[in-house]
């Protein structure tokens, strides 16, 4: 489910600030090596946590109004998930890939309909 790099990770944490304020890390400091990461990402896996610790990870961030979306990373924010007031009716026609036909052209431009 999650891929990572073995060179990536240190690349970006080093390249990025964003990465870095997120991490509460600073130029020059410490930052372990691919094959540090690499190594205790494995041993999370064998252990069968990583999936459960992403889970609570996205769980708590749900929890809290936030998203985690899959795609290019542009920069460590989170953003608070945009608040869909749909009705019941709505959200299922939604769920079938479906638009409400009383939505107008820009209701429809405003909502977001891969959200569930």
């Amino acid at each position: 489910m999650y891929n990572l790099s073995d060179e990536a990770i240190e690349y970006q944490i080093l390249d990025r600030l964003s990465f870095m304020r997120f991490l509460e890390l600073r130029v020059g400091s410490r930052v372990p090596d691919a094959k540090t990461v690499w190594l205790f990402w494995e041993q999370l896996t064998e252990a069968g946590l990583a999936e459960e610790l992403f889970g609570e990870f996205e769980a708590v961030l749900g929890k809290s109004g936030f998203t985690a979306r899959k795609g290019q990373i542009i920069d460590a924010r989170i953003v608070q998930a945009p608040q869909q007031r749909n009705s019941r009716e709505e959200n299922t026609k939604i769920k079938q890939g479906k638009i409400p036909q009383d939505w107008e052209e820009a209701k429809r431009r405003q909502k977001d309909t891969d959200a569930q």
